[in-house]
C-alpha cells in the first residue's frame, strides 16, 4: 500500500474517532412495557418449569422501572400491563404469593388513586380463586382502601369477601372480623351489631378470647347507640 494511502486511512480513522467522541450521548427514552405473552406460549417456553418462569416474569416486571440511563417512577408505568404480567406469573404458579404481594404492597403503594384501585381490583379478582391462601393480600387491600383511598364502601366489600369466603382453619379471627371495624367507621352500627350476632351464632369462632372480645364489642356498640339516641324532651305544661 502506498504511504499516501496509509496516511489517508489513518487520518480518516482519527477523524472518525474525534467525531464520535464529540457527539453528545443519546438521550434515554422510556420503553413501554410490552404486552404479556399468551399463557399457552409461556407454558410451552417453560419446558415444565412453570414455577421458575413465574419468578422470572415477576423479576422482569419489577426491573422494568430501571431502564438504561433512567429510572421510571411507578406512577408512569402502564398499570394495566403490570397487572397482566403479574396475572401471567400467577397463572404459571398459582401457589406463589409474590405476584399478589407485589400488586398490593408494592405497586399498590403508589401515590396515584386510579393505579391503586387497579391493583386492588386485581388482588380482589384473583382472591376468589384461592381465598384461604390469598386472604392476606385482600386484607391488605382493604386497609389500603380504608386508609389511603378513604373509600370505606370499597374496604367493606373486600372485608366482606374475606368473611364469606376465607373460612379455612388458617384464617385468623381478626381477618374475618375486619368488616366489623369498617362498619363502625362507616357508623353502620346496626349492621355491625348484626354482624357480631352472626359471628357469635354461626359457630365459626370458638376461641374463648375472641368470643369475649366480640361480646364486649357488642356491648360497646349498644352503649354507643344509646348515647347517640336523643332523649325526648318532655312536653311543656300549659
Amino acid at each position: 500500500m502506498p504511504p499516501a494511502v496509509r496516511w489517508l486511512l489513518a487520518l480518516t480513522l482519527g477523524g472518525q474517532l474525534l467525531w464520535q467522541a464529540g457527539r453528545p450521548a443519546p438521550a434515554p427514552s422510556q420503553q413501554a412495557l410490552p404486552p404479556a405473552p399468551p399463557l399457552a406460549l409461556l407454558r410451552l417456553a417453560s419446558l415444565g418449569e412453570t414455577a421458575a418462569l413465574s419468578r422470572l416474569l415477576t423479576l422482569y416486571v419489577q426491573g422494568f422501572d430501571q431502564q438504561a440511563g433512567m429510572d421510571i417512577a411507578w406512577r408512569h408505568l402502564d398499570y394495566a400491563g403490570v397487572a397482566a404480567w403479574l396475572g401471567r406469573a400467577l397463572d404459571l404458579d398459582p401457589r406463589s404469593q409474590y405476584p399478589l404481594l407485589a400488586a398490593s404492597a408494592v405497586y399498590g403503594a403508589v401515590n396515584d388513586a386510579p393505579r391503586q384501585r387497579l391493583m386492588l381490583a386485581f388482588v380482589y379478582q384473583r382472591f376468589a380463586e384461592d381465598p384461604n391462601r390469598r386472604w392476606p393480600w385482600l386484607a391488605h387491600a382493604a386497609l389500603v382502601a380504608k386508609h389511603r383511598l378513604h373509600d370505606l364502601p370499597l374496604a367493606r366489600e373486600y372485608a366482606r369477601a374475606i368473611r364469606l369466603h376465607a373460612n379455612g382453619p388458617g384464617v385468623p379471627a381478626w381477618a374475618r372480623e375486619l368488616e366489623l371495624f369498617v362498619l363502625e367507621d362507616m357508623n353502620e352500627l346496626d349492621a355491625a351489631r348484626a354482624l357480631i350476632g352472626g359471628l357469635l351464632q354461626d359457630g365459626s369462632i370458638d376461641e374463648p378470647n375472641e368470643l369475649r372480645f366480640l361480646a364486649a364489642r357488642l356491648d360497646a356498640l349498644a352503649a354507643r347507640q344509646a348515647d347517640a339516641t336523643p332523649t325526648p324532651t318532655p312536653p311543656t305544661p300549659p
